[in-house]
Formats: structure tokens, C-alpha cells, sequence
């Protein structure tokens, strides 16, 4: 490889790295020996030869993908002029026959294999979506998809897909489900390739760095709880299976080194006897094997509804760790919910059950706000025999009281009854206790983690689950 090609790639993996992607120096070197072999032009084959070699996670492709465009860009003279830009007698585009175009283009098969799709992107791009802004010229994908609105042109591609033609059962060019489907695919696939050609041109301009700030996706363990949107929130919900595969083989080889007890001295020297004193066969206390039982108590109030949501799914997914489960959740009031999440649930059953919980348990019963004071007071008082000796408590939640009585005596209460407590806030620390937020309060009762999204949790609960 030539020098160049060497700083891209070392500097791509870099950029993987700092994004919290792991690549290992013999990744790197099977990266260099993969594109030493690889057609250099056949980006595709390119792109799957680094994710081969530098991936070892699935989730983190997204990420992977973005990063591959901004470092390993199409060569602009492949994308650009190579399609007549379609015009008025003013010399002004015609949006409508470049719509026609783009449907025309999305329903040929061979459009996307012999470069006339990118040349289209390139073109919807450079002529509907760049505009001028206070720092000079720009690129929108909203400009440029809402003056193509190819949502609206999904049955002229259907159409065009089936050749015009009606099918054998009498239905009209256009309304088969399969070429609609096919269509809806095809207009993603420009919503998406639009995106990408829009953040390599910003990316010319405004520099590969800043264009990677904002353009790049967080990898799914890295979403904030508190900023994720429905999209972050399925990705965030893939993490979980993973995560509970983790803490269990951690929670396994604890078990295993734990089926050895302490050495029993007396046993030992008793056994050594047959062999003139010499202690060759080491006798060992009988262990205390047993699950713990788990106590999850969640604030599902609005401000911190993702947490909640994803927090249930993991405890649900560990509850194998542990012979009993028990989930509270509150708002200003507790309330048991254990009863609405059953085993093996698909995301529908979960969101079905979490609505259910919402509307069903007693959870709000004063003023919707959240009241950490009142649901601890009515723990100690409802629910306070669900904790012995064996349980480990965890609470979930951001600790801002709305200004009311904290009652910590109550939380000190339950912490003295269980083996292990645990308060989990998804805020940054340095939020803690800035506005109604009480959390040193209870800090100083209970230990308290950052948790603000899953890769801190998984750390902080595969460190702390007691076995």
C-alpha cells in the first residue's frame, strides 16, 4: 500500500477508536492485508473487507458505515454531471421531470450497478438540496427530499417496476404489494443515499471532523438514556441480550470460583495424616451455594422513561441470575409490577405490558410528579417484609424529589434489612443536586453510580451484583 492509503487507514481506525469501537493492532494489520488484496475501486467489496476485519461486534455497523463514508469517500468525478440536469424553457430545474426521472431510475434494477443511481444523488443533491447559509454554501437532506417527495411517487415506481402493466388479476399497474414494496425500499434506499452524499460534500467543506461530530451515530451502548429517541431507543433495546450473556458468564465464573470454600485447617491436617504430615490433599469448607433474591424499585416518571424502559428489560433479562424477582415502580406513589412482565417477551409484549403498568398499577396517585420522600415511606410501610438478608436492592432513578421531604430515615431502614443496596442515576454527577435534585441526600445513605447509558450500567451492575 502506498503511504497515503496507509495514514487513511490508520486514521479510520482511529477514528473507530475514539468513538469506542475496540480495534486490536492484529485487526489493524489483517485491515492492511485485506486492502492490499482487495480492489480498491469496488467499494463495496472495500467496505466489507474492513468491517470483516475490524469489527467484532454486529451493532456497531451503523457507526462502522458513516465513519467508511467520510474516510473513504466516492470519487466526485464518479458522481457528478454524468445525468442531464432536467430544465424549463427559463433554464430553471424542472422539479417534475426530475421527479419522473428519479422514479424512472428507482424502478431500473440495473440503475444501481452501472452508476447512474449515485450520479442521480449526486445530482438531487447538488442542484435541489445546496443552499446558502451565513457560512457560505450548504447542503440539506430535507431541502433536497422534500423537493423530490419520493414518498409520493411510490406507485408511479411500482408501476414503472411492473412495466406498466396490468397484472393477470385485473389490478392496476402500480398496486401489486410486492412492487409497492419494493418501491417504499427504493425510496429509502435514496432517503439514505441522499444522507450520505450530503455529509460528504458538508465534509469537503466544513472538514471531515466537524461533519463527524454530528453526522456519525453513537454506538448503541453510548446513547444517553435521557436524549434517546424512539430510533436510539430500538437500538438500545438490541444491547440487551448481549449485556445479560455478559453478566451472566460473569455471574457463572464467580459461582465457579466460588464452589471452593475457605481451606478447613482441621480437616486438612487431619487428612495429612496418611502421608507423614504433609498436607497434599486440601480440605475445604462445605460453600453456601444459592441465588439472591432481587428487588428492583424503578421511577417510570416521565422525565426518565427511557432508563425505566430499558432497566425492566435488563432486570428481566437477568432474572434467571436470581431465584426471586420482584420490580416496584413508582411515580409519587409505589406500587408492585411484577405480575405484568412475564417471560420471554417480544419489544410488542414489553410496550403492551409497560402500558398496561402505566394505566393499571398505582403508581400516581397524588400529583403525577415524582416524590421519592412519600414512595419510601410507603415501601418501608406496604413492602417492607419483601426484603431479608438475602435480597439485593437496587433503585433506579434521578433523585429529584420536586422540592418535598426526602425521608432518608426510610431509605436507611430498607437498606439495613437487605444484603446488598445500590442507587442507579441515570443523570451525569456533575447534574447531581443542582435544582430539586436530592441526590447526595441519599447518597450519603445509599451508594450511588452513573448510569447514563448501557455501557455504564453493564459495568456498574456487572460489579456490583453479589453472588
Amino acid at each position: 500500500m502506498t503511504a497515503q492509503l496507509v495514514d487513511t487507514l490508520t486514521g479510520f481506525v482511529e477514528d473507530l477508536r475514539t468513538r469506542g469501537i475496540t480495534v486490536g493492532p492484529s485487526s489493524l494489520i489483517d485491515a492492511g492485508q485485506a486492502m492490499s488484496v482487495l480492489d480498491l475501486l469496488d467499494r463495496e467489496s472495500l467496505r466489507e473487507g474492513l468491517a470483516a476485519t475490524l469489527l467484532s461486534d454486529h451493532m456497531h455497523r451503523d457507526t462502522f458505515d458513516l465513519c467508511f463514508e467520510l474516510w473513504f469517500p466516492l470519487g466526485s468525478a464518479a458522481r457528478r454531471g454524468a445525468i442531464e440536469v432536467p430544465r424549463d424553457d427559463d433554464g430553471n430545474i424542472d422539479v417534475a421531470a426530475l421527479r419522473d426521472l428519479t422514479a424512472d431510475l428507482l424502478a431500473d434494477p440495473d440503475a444501481m450497478t452501472d452508476g447512474r443511481f449515485d450520479q442521480l444523488v449526486a445530482m438531487i443533491v447538488g442542484e435541489v438540496g445546496q443552499y446558502e447559509s451565513a457560512r457560505g454554501e450548504s447542503y440539506s437532506v430535507y431541502q433536497a427530499m422534500t423537493a423530490i417527495s419520493p414518498q409520493t411517487l411510490i406507485a408511479r415506481i411500482a408501476a414503472a417496476m411492473a412495466g406498466g402493466q396490468d397484472t393477470q388479476s385485473g389490478e392496476r399497474a402500480g398496486t401489486d404489494p410486492l412492487n409497492r414494496r419494493a418501491a417504499r425500499a427504493a425510496t429509502e434506499q435514496l432517503r439514505d443515499a441522499v444522507t450520505t452524499e450530503t455529509q460528504r460534500r458538508m465534509a469537503e467543506i466544513r472538514g471531515r471532523d466537524a461533519v463527524g461530530e454530528y453526522a456519525v451515530p453513537k454506538l448503541p451502548e453510548l446513547i444517553d438514556f435521557f436524549s434517546a429517541s424512539p430510533q436510539d431507543m430500538s437500538k438500545l433495546r438490541r444491547t440487551i441480550d448481549p449485556i445479560a450473556r455478559l453478566l451472566a458468564a460473569k455471574l457463572e465464573f464467580r459461582r465457579r470460583r466460588n464452589k471452593h470454600a475457605a481451606v478447613d485447617v482441621r480437616a486438612t491436617l487431619r487428612a495429612s495424616m496418611s502421608t507423614g504430615g504433609v498436607p497434599i490433599d486440601l480440605r475445604r469448607r462445605k460453600p453456601r451455594p444459592g441465588k439472591p433474591e432481587l428487588v428492583v424499585i424503578c421511577d417510570v416518571s416521565g422525565s426518565v422513561s427511557g432508563f425505566s424502559q430499558f432497566t425492566l428489560q435488563l432486570v428481566y433479562a437477568l432474572r434467571q441470575q436470581f431465584s426471586h424477582v420482584r420490580v416496584f415502580a413508582f411515580v409519587d406513589t409505589v406500587d408492585e409490577v411484577t405480575e405484568f412482565f412475564g417471560r420471554g417477551n417480544s419489544d410488542e409484549q414489553f410496550g403492551e405490558r409497560m402500558h398496561r403498568m402505566l394505566t393499571e398499577a398505582s403508581i400516581s396517585t397524588r400529583d403525577g410528579h415524582s416524590d421519592y420522600g412519600h414512595m419510601l415511606k410507603g415501601f418501608n410501610q406496604r413492602y417492607g417484609d419483601s426484603l431479608t438478608h438475602r435480597s439485593a436492592l437496587l433503585i433506579l432513578g434521578d433523585a429529584r424529589n420536586n422540592f418535598r421531604p426526602t425521608h432518608a430515615d426510610a431509605l436507611a431502614e430498607m437498606r439495613d434489612r437487605v444484603r446488598n443496596a445500590y442507587w442507579l442515576n441515570p443523570e451525569r454527577q456533575t447534574a447531581w443536586d443542582t435544582g430539586d435534585s436530592d441526590a447526595s441526600k441519599y447518597a450519603d445513605v445509599i451508594e450511588m453510580f452513573e448510569c447514563r447509558n448501557a455501557d455504564q450500567l453493564s459495568k456498574v451492575i456487572a460489579d456490583l451484583l453479589p453472588v
